[in-house]
C-alpha cells in the first residue's frame, strides 16, 4: 500500500510517500525558517500564505520523487491537528481537493502521533509498547505508546512547551531563531553549572512539565544583571538553562517509564534533535536497563513521511475521513 501524505501544521510544508508503513519512497520539506527569523517565531498568516503557495509545487515534487504516478498511489493522508488553524487548513483542503479528484480515501492523521511514528521509520524493530518523550515547539508529552495506534498522555506540559520556551530564550539572548539549534551551538561555549535556574516538579499534576518558570528566571537572571550594572556571559546562561530542560526532560521520562514498568523509551519532535538531550536519556536509560530509540534529524522535524507511517495504522483500523475533514488546532491525543 502506498500512501501520499501532506503535512502543514505549522511553519513547514512536506509532502511525502510512504509504502507499507516505513519504505520512505519520497519526503519533501519546504522549510519557512528564513521568513520567520526576522520575527523571533512563527507568524501564522504568513506561515499560512506560504503555505497555499508552495504545497501544490511540494507535492508534485514528492510524486516524482517517489518514481510513481498519482494513479499509483492507494491513499491520501494529512495531518488535521493539532497545530496553527490557518496553516493545518491549507494541508486539509488540498488533501481533500485531491482524494476528491483521485477518487481514493482520505486518511486524518494526528500531528504527535506521527511524530512518534517516526521511530518505526529509522528502526523498524521497534514495536508497543513504550513511552516516549514527545517535544517540540508546540508539545511538551510522554506517551504510553500501548499499540499502533493506542495512546494513553501520561504528562504534559502546563504552559510552554520545551521548544517554545528555547524559542524565548534564545530571543531575548540575542541568538535567533529558531532557539533549540541556536541555544545548543551557544551552550558549547558555555558552563552548565554556572548558573542553577529551576526545576519545577508539579507533584500534584504527576510527571506534568512547567517551563515557563524557567523561562522567567533566565529573563530575571539578565534584568537583574543589567540593573547592577553586571556583566553578564550568555554562553553560560544559554548552557544553563539548557541543562534544567535536559534535566527535567530526561527525569521525567525514566520515572514514568519505570511507574509503568516499561523496558523501552523513545523521543520524538523538534527537541528530539537536542544532543544534550539524547545523551542524558540514552545513558539513564542504560542505567535502568531500558532500550533507547530516536529518529534521526530530518525526521524529528515536522514532515510528511511521519504522516504517511502513522497513517497505516490509522487506516488498518478504519480511520477514513468524509469531505467534512476539518482543522482541529487544539485536537487532544
Amino acid at each position: 500500500m502506498r500512501i501520499l501524505a501532506i503535512e502543514s501544521s505549522c511553519d513547514e510544508t512536506a509532502a511525502a510517500v510512504v509504502e507499507n508503513r516505513i519504505n520512505v519512497l519520497s519526503n519533501v520539506i519546504n522549510t519557512q525558517i528564513e521568513l520567520h527569523k526576522l520575527y523571533g517565531g512563527v507568524v501564522p498568516e504568513i506561515a499560512s500564505r506560504n503555505h497555499i503557495e508552495n504545497i501544490s509545487t511540494v507535492v508534485d515534487k514528492a510524486i516524482y520523487e517517489s518514481g510513481l504516478s498519482f494513479d499509483e498511489i492507494d491513499a491520501i493522508a494529512v495531518t488535521y491537528g493539532p497545530g496553527l488553524v490557518g496553516a493545518l487548513l491549507a494541508g486539509v483542503s488540498y488533501a481533500k481537493g485531491l482524494a476528491y479528484a483521485l477518487n481514493k480515501p482520505l486518511i486524518p492523521v494526528h500531528h504527535i502521533k506521527g511524530h512518534i511514528s517516526a521511530n518505526y521509520i529509522e528502526t523498524p524493530e521497534l514495536k508497543p509498547p513504550f513511552i516516549c518523550l514527545v517535544a517540540s515547539g508546540g508539545h511538551s508529552h510522554i506517551v504510553n505508546v500501548k499499540g499502533y495506534a493506542e495512546y494513553e498522555v501520561l504528562a504534559r506540559t502546563r504552559d510552554d512547551a520545551a521548544g517554545e520556551a528555547f524559542d524565548k530564550v534564545s530571543r531575548v539572548l540575542g541568538f535567533g531563531y529558531p532557539g533549540g539549534p541556536a541555544i545548543q551551538k551557544a551552550a558549547e561555549k558555555g558552563n552548565s553549572d554556572a548558573i542553577h535556574f529551576p526545576r519545577v516538579n508539579l507533584k500534584d499534576k504527576g510527571f506534568d512539565f512547567s517551563f515557563s518558570g524557567v523561562k522567567t528566571a533566565v529573563l530575571n537572571y539578565i534584568n537583574n544583571a543589567e540593573q547592577k550594572g553586571e556583566e553578564i556571559n550568555k554562553y553560560d546562561i544559554a548552557a544553563s538553562f539548557q541543562e534544567a530542560v535536559v534535566d527535567v526532560l530526561s527525569e521525567h521520562l525514566i520515572e514514568c517509564a519505570k511507574l509503568t514498568g516499561a523496558d523501552k523509551v523513545a523521543l520524538a519532535g523538534g527537541v528530539a534533535a537536542n544532543v544534550p538531550l539524547r545523551e542524558r536519556v540514552k545513558n539513564k536509560a542504560a542505567e535502568a536497563g531500558m532500550g533507547f530509540y530516536f529518529p534521526n534529524m530530518k525526521l524529528c522535524t515536522d514532515n510528511a513521511a511521519m504522516i504517511g507511517c502513522a497513517a497505516f495504522a490509522e487506516y488498518e483500523n478504519g480511520v477514513v475521513a468524509d469531505l467534512s475533514l476539518n482543522a482541529i488546532a487544539n485536537l487532544p491525543l
